[in-house]
């Protein structure tokens, strides 16, 4: 199968590039941790069309497919876009509102049985959580929730809050919808990944080229240039997310084969390849943020500079949908099924 991206997927990833950097530039980010949600700028991205992108044209959305989702969350994940962008652009089709930004939704992945205290993330600002469990889907307002904010969140644009415990709600799907919603929230999570791993070394690159030491930019060492070497190979390997040739140079989006697959056009097993794009999303995201750091040296640890706000973003995207080590032990029953007699 042939995974470069068409001249009209490119417009789009540029189009949401161009409104990133003009309403939501880097240096803005840390103004925002005070309150990430941004209901004025939630409302722009949904003009956008990022939560009606896979909405049928015939109910009122652009019609598109994951693989075009995918880049552009990609994108959003490059820039660190704040909000509960996966879980709107999830439900958008199922509960009216969403689609246009009026209404946040939030949510959480219980279909895993678990005594884990409950954290919701984005709860501030946000109208509906959404509740996957194995037993189907439901959502609950969050005026109805009884919740402590957590004072101290890993992510400085992810709030957190501590939830006593969850009313019954309304249920609006069964457990194959549920399950349906957390393969395509792992893929878009897995398209946030590949954003950082780009991001990262993006920045890495940049000031390996304009840091200087004897007199050299640090780019001329070799060590430093095994690192960016690694950094670009890990990105490599998340676009091409665990199957078919790699893309061009940011033509991925959390793996285009695996984006293909959940449109229908692929050859692979879906639950496999989005555990596997997943798995190398997270994987390229985590090395290559902490590798951008080290090669800012002291500066990576500066709470103005950005390369922190990469590595804290995703320590909280690996612990949704799937961490490393499950969609590895999933990735292994998979194939153990397969070569059983």
């Amino acid at each position: 199968m042939e995974f470069c991206v068409s001249e009209d997927q490119a417009a789009l990833r540029a189009g949401i590039a161009e409104f990133c950097e003009g309403r939501l530039p880097l240096s803005t980010l840390l103004e925002l941790c005070q309150a990430p949600l941004d209901r004025a700028l939630w409302s722009e991205i949904a003009e956008l069309g990022v939560f009606s992108l896979r909405i049928p044209e015939a109910k009122g959305g652009l019609g598109l497919g994951m693989a075009e989702g995918v880049l552009v969350f990609a994108e959003l994940g490059s820039r660190l876009v704040p909000g509960p962008l996966v879980w709107s652009s999830l439900v958008a089709s199922l509960l009216p509102g969403v689609e246009a930004g009026t209404h946040v939704v939030t949510g959480l992945d219980r279909i895993r049985a678990s005594s884990d205290p409950i954290l919701v993330e984005h709860l501030d600002g946000s109208d509906i959580l959404v509740v996957l469990e194995a037993g189907g889907v439901r959502t609950i307002a969050t005026s109805d929730l009884k919740a402590t904010p957590i004072e101290t969140p890993l992510d400085p644009l992810t709030p957190l809050h501590l939830v006593d415990s969850l009313p019954t709600g309304e249920k609006i799907g069964d457990g194959v919808m549920s399950r349906k919603l957390r393969a395509e929230g792992a893929l878009l999570t897995a398209a946030l990944q590949l954003g950082i791993a780009e991001a990262t070394l993006q920045h890495a690159s940049e000031y390996a080229l304009k840091r200087e030491q004897f007199n050299r930019p640090i780019g001329s060492f070799q060590a430093i240039k095994h690192f960016l070497a690694d950094m670009l190979t890990r990105r490599e390997q998340a676009s091409g997310g665990g199957g078919g040739a790699p893309p061009p140079p940011r033509a991925g989006g959390g793996g285009l084969p695996a984006a293909a697959t959940a449109d229908g056009r692929g050859v692979d097993e879906p639950e496999r390849a989005v555990a596997v794009a997943k798995l190398i999303a997270g994987e390229a995201a985590h090395k290559n943020a902490r590798q951008c750091i080290q090669i800012y040296g002291g500066m990576g640890y500066v709470w103005e500079v950005v390369p922190h706000l990469y590595l804290k973003r995703e320590l909280v995207l690996e612990s949704v949908f799937g961490t490393m080590d499950e969609c590895a032990d999933l990735v292994a029953e998979l194939l153990a099924s397969r070569a059983a007699p």
